[in-house]
């Protein structure tokens, strides 16, 4: 079986594959079949497992990844036309984004406090609802052209409390 070529550090390796030939020799047929049945299990198992398994639990996947990517897309191009659409709004003047902060604020009742500092304004929440929150953002966005700075918020089971700060576009 050699090809005649040795190279060093092989001086081992005859030994050991003649070893492996008289013991292979020593076997009986049946044992012999056996031996490469359960080779052949064995390797039909690892190529299973390397190779068949993890390409088969891909594309089980790959349907439910590829329905979520599609919704971050469809979501990233809906604020893309959002932010191109205030991008292209007028401008809102001081009293008028003042006045729009006023409005969305006084929508949320007893639980929100607004006080207005240089070209900031700051919301003070008590026991805010989820719905009135994103309500309140929303129509500060829009109306007075806000965008939101710093959160300190704090969930409890009455709601969200403690402070939001939003910049105002040109100053108060």
């Amino acid at each position: 079986m050699s090809d005649g070529v040795e190279t060093e550090g092989s001086e081992a390796e005859p030994g050991r594959a003649q070893a492996a030939r008289a013991w292979w020799r020593s076997l009986a047929v049946r044992e012999k079949r056996l031996f490469l049945a359960g080779a052949t299990v064995l390797g039909l198992y690892l190529a299973w497992a390397v190779a068949v398994q993890p390409a088969w639990r891909t594309i089980a996947r790959a349907s439910a990844e590829r329905d979520a990517l599609e919704t971050q897309w469809q979501t990233m191009q809906r604020l893309a036309e959002e932010a191109q659409q205030l991008r292209a709004a007028p401008r809102v003047s001081q009293p008028q984004a003042v006045a729009a902060l006023e409005a969305a604020t006084a929508r949320l009742g007893p639980a929100g406090r607004l006080a207005l500092q240089g070209d900031r304004a700051v919301l003070t929440l008590n026991g805010v609802g989820t719905g009135a929150l994103r309500d309140w953002l929303a129509e500060a966005r829009t109306g007075a052209r806000a965008r939101p700075m710093e959160a300190n918020l704090a969930r409890a089971a009455q709601g969200y409390s403690g402070t939001l700060v939003v910049a105002i576009e040109g100053g108060l």
